[in-house]
């Protein structure tokens, strides 16, 4: 009879990029999606693929792309999978990617970390320290960055009040989480007509608490059209020398 808790440690860990936005807010190039723009000499999801595959305990990386997307059609000798079974929204996109990492042998006891494509910033060792974090976590959990700034409440463009920031995160990714439960998590938000903005939200739904992993303030989603000059700023220091 095979042990539970034994198969459960034997568990591989899977990365899930969903790349099948537009990026409306990012006021980019017309035509041309914004994980696709160019920062510091390449697209921006090319800097968040390449901290993931520098991380040798996944099993996989599945980017989840919209269908008729041929951007990655011209990478010769992939490191990773992509599927043209992107959704409407994030979360569809998620549910999809998970089919297909179910349909290509991953396991309901396995590992998924989704991370956004915008999140060009996420380092390896940013992905490591939530997997040491959380593999033998019972829900998992997510890197999340402790709010810095005073929180103000708005109504009709004033102030209508000042909130507690002491126990406030600004959720990131990854977010990593037991295939299976998300899974799970992700059908009954569909099935209640509830939307979810993270996979969290979705886990937290049943009921289930997960676990905040301290992150990076760099590791911010490129949103806005500033936020491209940041983003390659941090992206040249790091390549250049001391």
């Amino acid at each position: 009879m095979t042990n539970s808790a034994d198969t459960r440690s034997r568990s591989r860990f899977f990365a899930l990029i969903p790349c099948a936005g537009q990026g409306s807010r990012a006021g980019v190039v017309a035509g041309q999606a914004k994980q696709y723009q160019k920062i510091a000499g390449q697209a921006m999801v090319l800097h968040t693929l390449a901290a993931f595959l520098a991380v040798g305990r996944l099993a996989r990386t599945l980017v989840v792309v919209a269908p008729g997307d041929g951007f990655f059609d011209s990478i010769t000798e992939k490191q990773f999978d992509v599927a043209a079974c992107g959704g409407a929204s994030r979360a569809t996109s998620v549910r999809r990617g998970l089919d297909a990492l179910l349909q290509s042998g991953a396991q309901a006891g396995d590992w998924v970390l989704v991370h956004d494509a915008a999140r060009c910033l996420v380092t390896p060792g940013q992905i490591k320290q939530l997997i040491d974090a959380c593999r033998h976590d019972e829900v998992g959990g997510l890197l999340a960055h402790q709010l810095p700034d005073t929180l103000k409440q708005a109504a009709s463009g004033r102030v209508s009040g000042t909130l507690d920031r002491s126990d406030k995160w600004l959720a990131q990714t990854p977010q990593m989480f037991r295939i299976g439960l998300l899974t799970q998590a992700l059908d009954a938000a569909e099935s209640a007509g509830r939307a979810v903005t993270d996979e969290s939200s979705a886990i937290e739904a049943l009921g289930l608490a997960p676990r905040l992993v301290p992150g990076s303030a760099q590791n911010f989603k490129v949103t806005y059209p500033d936020d491209f000059a940041l983003a390659e700023a941090i992206l040249l220091s790091r390549v250049r020398p001391d």
